[in-house]
């Protein structure tokens, strides 16, 4: 069966909308020329485009993009329609105000972990969201969690030979990684110490759909500081319990709390 070549226009905009999204502040054509490769007069017109559909939004003053109003709007609806964002929204936030640290749904895209959900305690106010933004599966609680089921050679095919290292901390072999998980699965949660980063500790728990199958996870992140006199286990009962309640929103009926 013939593929459909790709559409250089679109590929070109969603380029555009790419190097947008990647910036930390508005930017101006130029800039986003030089980021994706394309002449200023190629860019200038896919942004005028782009503006008049108001995926692009352009000051008056500096002249310079950022993302537009459709843009926001999409996402949204995107993030609406998906049921596990649904069903673990108000729990996540829940938990976040209960236990005072940030509290993330994540979901795996290919070899990455992407955010869902993101809420902050009165303990770890961030100025930033993380929805939307990618994690190493390896690396992460959230991307250990959605592991869990998978087999040793399953995770090869999914990560590749070579894990990533992000700290001294970072699992970098698979059958380390094996070890890691084969631990997670008999206590019940997933656990990043500084793997990821420096100063960061997160706990993860599976969330299963109708089927049984892992389809997200649920986590509780925050420093290492402010992680080191709280009662872990307590802290992870409560993580597993309400993983746990997403599952059986989800149509799983025989979530159990471990």
């Amino acid at each position: 069966m013939a593929t459909t070549p790709p559409n250089q226009s679109i590929e070109r905009a969603a380029a555009v909308l790419g190097a947008l999204g990647a910036s930390e502040g508005a930017v101006r054509a130029s800039d986003i020329a030089r980021a994706i490769g394309l002449g200023t007069s190629t860019t200038g017109r896919l942004l005028a485009t782009l503006e008049s559909l108001e995926y692009v939004r352009r000051d008056a003053e500096t002249q310079a993009y950022s993302v537009g109003r459709a843009v926001l709007e999409l996402a949204s609806q995107g993030l609406n329609h998906n049921p596990v964002h649904r069903e673990s929204r108000s729990a996540a936030q829940e938990l976040a105000q209960r236990v005072g640290l940030t509290a993330n749904v994540g979901v795996q895209d290919a070899a990455s972990c992407i955010y869902l959900c993101h809420f902050e305690g009165s303990l770890a106010p961030k100025s930033h969201t993380m929805i939307g933004m990618r994690q190493p599966m390896h690396a992460s609680a959230l991307g250990k969690a959605l592991m869990l089921d998978l087999s040793p050679d399953e995770r090869r095919s999914l990560l590749g030979d070579d894990l990533a290292r992000y700290t001294d901390h970072t699992i970098t072999t698979h059958d380390a990684l094996t070890a890691d998980l084969a631990a997670s699965s008999k206590r019940g949660w997933c656990e990043e110490n500084q793997e990821l980063a420096l100063g960061r500790f997160c706990i993860a728990a599976p969330i299963r759909n109708a089927s049984g199958r892992i389809a997200a996870a649920l986590s509780i992140s925050g420093r290492l500081t402010q992680l080191r006199d709280r009662d872990l286990d307590s802290l992870a009962e409560d993580l597993i319990e309400v993983a746990d309640r997403i599952s059986v929103g989800l149509g799983m009926i025989s979530a159990v709390a471990h």
